[in-house]
């Protein structure tokens, strides 16, 4: 039995004081221009108050044209920074590792937001976005490079790059939506490439001490399994990372497509040699006995969204307790915000059936 409260040391040096990382979770709780609200402080803050070892905040998009939704905390700019140190300051007073998550929603961002079109690896007929020229891309990944030194230079101990879910550096990675001819496009090492640049350029300029993740979901969005599986692997030999975030929807669940039934999503990734890289999954972690499950399946840390929304020391509660389960939901409002959610983020969460009371 793995115990849950013992610390991580990252291949950087970095030391995570347990096993628990805050999921970074949208919330719109921030302001239009990207800058931190107290809402947003609040909430996060709250968490590394309640013993989450790493907190993570919400996708920060790296380029105005990148934001993928109302409200979102920004990451694009220096006027920004003042929020980010406060904030970044603040997560650490508790000996949390502050780590900021890098994102550009590229084709899923809302035309609205942004006032033209969204931009995507290659024209995108469903979602009117359209394609990035070669000059874009290269500007593409010096922004999320610039956007990791701008979070080191505000006091963030690391930054995780958001390639999951359907966002830019998915639709990059996926042989579906990336019909690029040039060095971006075609097979995986064309489509993994600004990621993996993104990475080396965020090594090189933020120094070998900073701690530095890469986040990546498995299916949905024309992502293979074995495709992911193999930039994993590739990310751990290149020896510039410190930790692999993988996002399952639900650590326990059978893969979706059938030819990758004969084992769990899980095992699949356990399969991966990460040599000194350390790795988490998120998806349906909710109480202790699932956290204590996860760790003794190898993973070495876990990821804790939905029950680190319902109790703000879902770490304290599970290292004293190892048959803890959280509230039931539907939860009340007043719960809620007990538990530092903004009336805004209340409402964001009603977009899920019998969630909010």
């Amino acid at each position: 039995m793995i115990k849950s409260n013992t610390p991580i040391t990252f291949p950087c040096g970095a030391v995570m004081k347990n096993k628990f990382m805050l999921a970074p979770l949208t919330n719109q709780q921030s302001h239009e221009n990207g800058q931190l609200s107290d809402d947003e402080f609040k909430w996060l803050t709250m968490r590394a108050k309640g013993n989450f070892g790493l907190v993570m905040t919400c996708a920060s998009h790296v380029q105005e044209i990148g934001k993928g939704f109302p409200g979102q905390l920004g990451i694009f700019s220096d006027v920004l920074n003042e929020g980010h140190i406060k904030l970044s300051s603040a997560i650490k007073e508790h000996g949390s590792l502050a780590v900021i998550q890098l994102h550009h929603a590229g084709m899923r961002t809302p035309s609205e937001l942004i006032g033209e079109n969204p931009v995507c690896p290659s024209d995108n007929e469903k979602t009117k976005a359209r394609a990035l020229t070669l000059n874009e891309v290269k500007q593409l990944r010096e922004d999320f490079i610039n956007a990791a030194i701008r979070a080191k230079k505000c006091g963030y101990d690391g930054v995780e790059v958001h390639g999951a879910h359907g966002y830019i550096l998915t639709q990059f990675l996926s042989s579906e939506i990336n019909k690029r001819t040039d060095e971006y496009g075609g097979n995986l090492t064309n489509r993994a490439r600004l990621l993996f640049e993104i990475v080396e350029g965020i090594r090189e300029q933020c120094g070998k001490e900073f701690l530095l993740g890469v986040r990546l979901s498995p299916e949905r969005f024309g992502m293979d399994i074995d495709e992911i599986k193999t930039v994993c692997q590739n990310l751990v030999n290149l020896n510039k990372i410190d930790f692999l975030d993988i996002s399952l929807w639900d650590v326990f669940k059978m893969p979706h497509e059938e030819k990758y039934q004969e084992i769990s999503l899980l095992e699949h990734f356990k399969s991966i040699d990460f040599k000194n890289v350390k790795w988490t999954v998120a998806g349906k972690i909710s109480n202790a006995k699932d956290v204590q499950k996860v760790l003794d399946n190898d993973v070495d840390f876990v990821s804790i969204g939905t029950s680190a929304i319902l109790h703000h020391n879902f770490p304290q509660l599970v290292i004293e307790n190892p048959d803890f389960s959280p509230v039931e939901v539907p939860i009340s409002k007043e719960h809620l915000k007990k538990e530092g959610l903004s009336e805004t983020f209340i409402t964001y969460l009603k977009r899920w059936p019998d969630f909010v009371k």
